[in-house]
């Protein structure tokens, strides 16, 4: 692997932003960052100069299922770096492989594909960091274009094959607190190391606050199939706004949320306790159609992705198009956005120490934006991974 020098660029690093900057790479790490421009001997040269491009730290989703005609739950190693190798074209440098509700068999096959995928996955492309089991201890009433069919309480015997399946790399699961035995299982998940996110609920405040007390730390996709805010009932979208240990999904395509929602939430989240998230599906990067989701038609049409009823199944949204609603729409500063679409993601899965954020010595996934915040460069862990015209020199 060649030593790389990103040059006369603005970097937005953890401690602030140097206006013009290089940073250097070697063997995959990020080796130096300096003020000014550093050249370095037989090294491979992206250089900013006159060009306003702005390095941040490379995207971490941990919420979405597909792309470019590949789902996790295909359950194949074909799918999975078809994911791995699109993602990078928005940013994205890892993520976590999300599930869905469906049979007990079809996931155990997705999440053991994950878990041997994950093994022995190259660099080169976004790298899958580990598994998110959305579902199936969802609320039947908030199953979105979840299958209901195979909905089931909490079960950890159940949890338990699929962690064992998957060689240990289930890092999130998303379940509604209210179900029976919600709470134990919250508990001894958390005990073992796993993030409990809550969602697809129907829980009250009180509902919610317990499971928070239990150990729940993440909120999925705010606003979308929860129970929502009411004077008298603040529901989980009350509990994801007044309880500090909750780190909150967003949707930021302003489809799945009105974009004064998403300024309501980030006026009161603020940027340490917002993620941004796709939750897309297979179509996302391919053209308007019908698609399959577990089983289910989705028709993609002017952007939105639905069910045959009209309900919203998942998303073609990027993390580069998310990141610059925020920036253009809410206001948000770089530092503050580098939060949301790495920094946090990379605290909350215990990886800060070599992701989310430009510091020397940790893994060089970096992405480099223009002036507009569309993708010029995407580097995986020192190997440039996705270059568009006039990217790299």
């Amino acid at each position: 692997m060649s030593d790389l020098v990103i040059a006369n660029v603005t970097v937005v690093t953890e401690n602030g932003t140097i206006p013009s900057g290089s940073v250097t790479v070697r063997d995959g790490k990020i080796e130096e960052i300096h003020e000014g421009f550093v050249g370095k001997d037989e090294a491979t040269v992206i250089d900013g100069k006159d060009r306003n491009l702005t390095l941040l730290p490379g995207f971490i989703d941990v919420h979405i299922h597909g792309a470019n005609g590949h789902d996790v739950m295909d359950a194949t190693e074909e799918a999975l770096y078809g994911l791995a190798a699109q993602l990078p074209q928005e940013g994205t440098t890892s993520f976590l492989a999300t599930t869905m509700t469906q049979s007990q068999e079809r996931i155990s096959k997705a999440v053991t594909n994950a878990g041997e995928f994950i093994e022995k996955q190259e660099q080169g492309h976004a790298e899958v960091l580990g598994i998110h089991l959305e579902g199936p201890f969802i609320s039947p009433s908030k199953a979105g274009a979840q299958p209901i069919e195979h909905i089931t309480k909490p079960s950890i015997d159940l949890f338990e094959q699929w962690q064992n399946e998957s060689h240990q790399h289930i890092k999130l699961i998303t379940l509604a607190p209210e179900l029976e035995g919600s709470l134990p299982f919250i508990e001894e998940v958390r005990r073992k190391g796993v993030i409990c996110s809550l969602g697809h609920s129907e829980a009250t405040l009180d509902e919610a606050n317990q499971a928070v007390e239990k150990g729940a730390s993440h909120i999925t996709h705010l606003y979308n199939q929860m129970s929502g805010l009411h004077h008298r009932e603040p529901g989980l979208v009350g509990a994801a706004f007044t309880n500090p240990e909750l780190l909150v999904e967003m949707i930021v395509d302003h489809i799945h949320i009105h974009p004064e929602a998403v300024r309501l939430a980030y006026q009161v989240l603020g940027s340490d306790r917002t993620i941004l998230i796709t939750d897309a599906m297979r179509a996302k990067c391919l053209s308007a159609g019908t698609y399959d989701l577990a089983g289910q038609n989705v028709t993609v049409n002017n952007g939105e992705a639905r069910l045959s009823d009209g309900t919203l199944a998942g998303s073609i949204l990027t993390l580069e198009e998310a990141a610059r609603k925020m920036r253009t729409f809410a206001g948000v500063e770089l530092n503050e956005l580098v939060k949301m679409t790495s920094a946090n993601a990379a605290r909350e899965l215990g990886i800060y120490d070599r992701k989310g954020s430009i510091t020397k010595g940790k893994d060089a996934d970096l992405v480099l934006l223009d002036e507009k915040g569309c993708v010029v460069t995407t580097i995986c862990r020192g190997i440039i991974s996705y270059n568009c015209k006039g990217g790299a020199s």
